[in-house]
């Protein structure tokens, strides 16, 4: 299963990975730098116009997603 990194706002994304089997920890973390992917709420997202890459992980942006949504799109880019 995968390791993913999720915003603290997204507590039923955090549960449903979890639920899943998957490691979850939180993206404000240090720990976030060694995910397999991050999971952003989007209302932060690119808000001057410019962004900071602090991460090569894949960034899933949860918003208009519900957890089910997540959990498969995890799913479908970790499979084994």
């Amino acid at each position: 299963m995968a390791r993913v990194a999720v915003e603290d706002t997204l507590t039923n994304v955090k549960q449903a990975l979890q639920k899943d089997g998957h490691e979850v920890v939180s993206l404000e973390s240090d720990q976030a730098n060694d995910c397999d992917c991050c999971c952003i709420s989007g209302q932060d997202q690119n808000v001057m116009g410019m962004s900071d890459a602090t991460t090569q992980a894949t960034v899933i942006n949860c918003d208009g997603k519900n957890a089910n949504e997540v959990v498969q799109e995890v799913n479908e880019l970790f499979r084994t």
